[in-house]
């Protein structure tokens, strides 16, 4: 980055075709760039080179466990958008967010200066800010964060089901770079990240976007989805709804109709999705 900070990375290449495209893909909370491991080497066989690295505060990169602000993870990803393009000149750069990851994207949407990308696709992208959490929770929040930011929560006897692939969770649970307890003032800033993206729902139409949410949904407010849906414009290009999906849609056990479903419509944005996730419910 351009303040000397090293963000490590990691990469996913097609071996049998002819390279289609980039996608740079954003981890989600308390994870890192192995989280897109399995989209990683999905898109590679369908033709795109894949790069993921760790956001400020995750995984390898520094101060692990710090929120490094919205506006660091802006800068961030803008930079990396730069040098991409600059690696690769010619070839279209979409990027790819999944949850925290699809949030900063959002939020980045909303500055006066435009992402230089092809396109953004958002798998079960973090919305639920204080537009849908009510005030009491939100002064909670704020008091403790503002108190004892240092203090950390770690969640316990809650039952939420972020994936039908128990495999895919147990490596997360096992993997020693996720964090599994979090800082008060990260859990807070996260809620204004979230409340960035979900106030950049009437900006989606600045760039071709395809939205990809689950049916199953259990991470995400299920009241703050439908209100997030319910406000898009009408120019967002695709929003996809697998009726059997979770929140890690990518991990999912049917990834596969979703990875098809994103490099259709990266080919033809106007067409509709292989799936038929894009028709109403």
């Amino acid at each position: 980055m351009p303040d000397g900070v090293d963000l490590p990375f990691r990469s996913w290449a097609p071996w049998d075709r002819q390279t289609q495209g980039v996608i740079i893909a954003l981890h989600g909370f308390n994870d890192h760039s192995g989280g897109m491991s399995m989209p990683g080497h999905g898109l590679a066989r369908r033709g795109f080179l894949v790069y993921a690295y760790d956001q400020r505060g995750f995984g390898r990169a520094p101060n692990h466990g710090i929120w490094p602000g919205t506006k660091t993870m802006i800068f961030d990803l803008r930079n990396a958008i730069d040098l991409v393009r600059r690696r690769h000149p010619g070839l279209p750069l979409y990027l790819l967010g999944e949850s925290m990851g699809g949030a900063v994207i959002m939020a980045a949407m909303k500055e006066p200066e435009a992402l230089h990308v092809d396109g953004i696709i958002l798998a079960a992208p973090a919305i639920w800010g204080r537009q849908t959490i009510s005030a009491l929770d939100w002064r909670i929040l704020d008091w403790a964060a503002h108190v004892a930011p240092w203090v950390t929560v770690r969640p316990t006897g809650i039952r939420r089901v972020a994936s039908d692939n128990r495999s895919a969770l147990r490596r997360l649970s096992a993997d020693p770079l996720v964090i599994k307890e979090t800082r008060i003032d990260a859990a807070y800033g996260l809620v204004e990240l979230m409340t960035e993206a979900y106030a950049a729902a009437g900006d989606l139409d600045r760039t071709p976007t395809l939205l990809l949410f689950g049916g199953r949904e259990d991470i995400l407010d299920k009241g703050a989805v439908a209100r997030f849906l319910g406000e898009l414009p009408k120019a967002v290009a695709r929003t996809a709804i697998y009726s059997r999906g979770y929140h890690l849609l990518l991990r999912d056990f049917g990834q596969a109709q979703m990875l098809d479903d994103i490099a259709s419509w990266i080919d033809n944005h106007a067409a509709p999705l292989p799936s038929g996730a894009d028709r109403p419910l």
